[in-house]
């Protein structure tokens, strides 16, 4: 198909343009990014479509987001996208802001039961019924200029994702459209939610293995990491790898040559880092008790595996009546933090992190099977 391409390569276009979105009730958005040694992505191309034609913006020669911004959070456009999570962060860097409302398609396409986590190229497909060119996603979205097939794919992709938002949209109930949009908004607001540094280290591998002097250290390895990879701009694993961790808490090496033995530890970072690794073990060590961290809670024993299964029940019958994939709507993280929060005998508490639509609908029969549970105990 020909699709009619523009380009927006400088500020003052950027500007006209989105004061033209702004009247439109939605635009697909998409990006093209490299992110293989960096810790933040790095935009490559900005794509725009309110359904006619695909606009391009080069961001490499762009200045000014502002407008743009303020198209993101304008409340009277719907922003479409597909499986957003690293689209998003490309609008944070780059705007500081993020979209609302937000649609996304991979997330439609579970509420009406048409797959979970489904590929771009598959849900065109099996809605559109139009077969995708092999993707470009892997080439170097950075060179300049674009290649012909660069620039065709990306068009291509955001014009289509315009038309999957009519076709979907069309397809799904007030109550659903509004349950997408929900989503969009916690993807959003997860976003914005960024754990702290000095509380990166809860999320580490078997850290409830550890005693809480361990776990001060644990600490101060992951907040350092954390810190660092933001400065350098650099992946977490350039800075000490994932599986180093843990065994440097829990040996707490002394000297270069026992930094070096650790599980995974890679020479450069020895080299590079390891007199301030050294250095912040024997801090970490030093502190008194009361500075140690809280005891990381054990992970549920087998014997709950009965008891997440009935919970999970519940979600499964919910999505089969509401014709939404299963994967929608209870996630395991969520039943999981539910049960930890009185296992084994109660009472329980539901975690913040079940909200909106789930809570109203499924929350109180989590409770009631739990506390039926408890009495036929």
């Amino acid at each position: 198909m020909t699709i009619e391409i523009v380009w927006i390569r400088d500020d003052a276009s950027l500007a006209a343009q989105c004061a033209v979105w702004r009247k439109q009730p939605f635009v697909a958005l998409d990006t093209e990014f490299m992110r293989v040694d960096t810790f933040y992505p790095i935009a490559g191309l900005l794509q725009v479509s309110e359904g006619e034609r695909a606009y391009l913006i080069d961001p490499l020669l762009i200045g000014d987001w502002a407008p743009f911004a303020a198209l993101l959070e304008d409340p009277q456009v719907v922003k479409v996208v597909h499986a957003c999570s690293e689209d998003l962060e490309v609008f944070l860097r780059l705007t500081g802001s993020l979209p609302a409302p937000l649609f996304d398609s991979q997330l439609a396409a579970g509420y009406l039961n048409l797959g979970f986590s489904m590929g771009y190229s598959r849900l065109v497909q099996a809605v559109l019924d139009i077969e995708l060119p092999k993707g470009e996603t892997r080439s170097d979205w950075l060179q300049r200029p674009l290649s012909e097939t660069q620039v065709s794919y990306a068009a291509e992709d955001v014009v289509h994702l315009a038309e999957l938002y009519r076709r979907l949209q069309a397809r799904l109930s007030a109550e659903k459209n509004a349950w997408v949009l929900e989503d969009g908004a916690e993807l959003a607001a997860g976003l914005r939610r960024e754990t702290p540094p000095e509380e990166a280290y809860k999320d580490a591998k078997l850290a409830w293995k550890l005693s809480r002097a361990q776990l001060a250290v644990l600490r101060a390895l992951c907040t350092w990491r954390e810190r660092q990879a933001r400065a350098r701009n650099q992946p977490r694993n350039r800075i000490i790898r994932e599986h180093s961790l843990w065994p440097l808490a829990r040996h707490q090496p002394s000297d270069l040559v026992s930094l070096a033995r650790i599980e995974e530890m890679h020479p450069k970072t020895v080299r590079q880092d390891g007199e301030t690794i050294l250095q912040l073990i024997r801090e970490a060590a030093a502190l008194p008790p009361a500075e140690w961290p809280p005891a990381m809670p054990e992970p549920l024993p087998i014997e709950a595996s009965g008891l997440l299964k009935k919970l999970r029940a519940i979600g499964l019958r919910e999505g089969e009546r509401l014709e939404i994939v299963p994967e929608l709507m209870l996630r395991k993280k969520t039943l999981e933090a539910l049960l930890k929060s009185g296992y084994p005998n109660g009472p329980y508490r539901l975690p913040d992190s079940l909200r909106g639509w789930r809570r109203e609908l499924m929350g109180q029969a989590l409770l009631d099977c739990l506390a039926g549970e408890g009495e036929a105990a």
